[in-house]
């Protein structure tokens, strides 16, 4: 099984995690994203984690700047990622635009390729329903930051074959990490339940409770959780919690998934978490 040469569609926080975790564990990244702007930020982020890797976990290894620069291939032409053993696609949460991704990787990739979808809710049997080859397309749900991370949120869509997931599996266990195989449902288990938690997170703000600091310090102090409900929803991105919120909603058409109006407030804002340095919390910039 020839895993070498990975395919990382999406430079944004996860696809950047992704990038880090196999330029440290000795395998190269063809990354792709839509303008050199995003990709050139990216690849300083990509560049920093590796330096401070080592730092924060002694079991990941030193690599020289050298090193991950010669592992790494970043570029605007999704064609690029022909070449490749196997693709990670990390695409904002939206239908549209990933089947789109999908239609023309599909002509793209050789046919024996496999495509591991990161995505936070989407069906990943309706991913594969868009392609000539379901059976090798399986959900890979990493978290954030990918490669302090140990396990991975495996999902077996309908067509998912055995060989697909050992495949998974094994480009998992390159990377040091374990693989939990879920079945197929929108959002899955951790984020079927993670997003309820953030969600009423929200609403317990916009009820005048208690401060956001005070409810993200109940759960560290009082459940021993290493961040809060809010913190959580500010590095993942507002805009893609409420993205999610919205597919388990109209997935399940269930009102436990209504997404908080406060949360979708700070989205029409522009206050996204982390990234935009506001959102349940302010964050230095840089």
């Amino acid at each position: 099984m020839n895993l070498k040469r990975i395919g990382v569609l999406g430079a944004g926080n996860i696809g950047i995690g992704v990038v880090t975790d196999l330029v440290l564990h000795g395998l190269s990244a063809v990354v792709v994203d839509v303008s050199d702007e995003i990709l050139e930020c990216a690849q300083a982020s990509v560049l920093n984690n590796v330096r401070t890797a080592p730092l924060l976990s002694k079991s990941l290894p030193r690599v020289t700047r050298d090193e991950a620069m010669q592992r790494m291939v970043w570029t605007t032409r999704l064609e690029d990622v022909a070449s490749c053993d196997f693709i990670v696609e990390n695409v904002t949460e939206d239908w549209a635009l990933k089947q789109a991704v999908y239609r023309q990787l599909d002509r793209i990739a050789p046919p024996e390729v496999c495509f591991g979808v990161n995505t936070s809710c989407i069906s990943i049997t309706q991913v594969a329903s868009v392609t000539t080859r379901p059976a090798n397309v399986v959900g890979v749900h990493f978290m954030n930051p990918v490669h302090l991370m140990p396990t991975v949120e495996v999902i077996r869509g309908y067509h998912t074959s055995g060989p697909t997931l050992d495949t998974l599996l094994a480009l998992l266990a390159a990377l040091k990490k374990e693989g939990v195989v879920v079945e197929d449902l929108p959002g899955y288990v951790s984020n079927r339940i993670s997003h309820l938690f953030m969600n009423e997170a929200a609403f317990v703000l916009q009820d005048s409770v208690t401060t956001a600091a005070n409810i993200d310090q109940i759960f560290k102090k009082c459940f021993g959780h290493k961040m809060g409900p809010l913190e959580t929803a500010d590095l993942i991105g507002l805009d893609t919690v409420v993205r999610s919120l919205d597919v388990l909603y109209e997935s399940f058409q269930d009102p436990k998934y209504r997404c908080c109006p406060l949360l979708r407030k700070l989205v029409h804002a522009g206050h996204l978490g982390r990234k935009t340095g506001k959102g349940f919390h302010v964050y230095p910039k840089g």
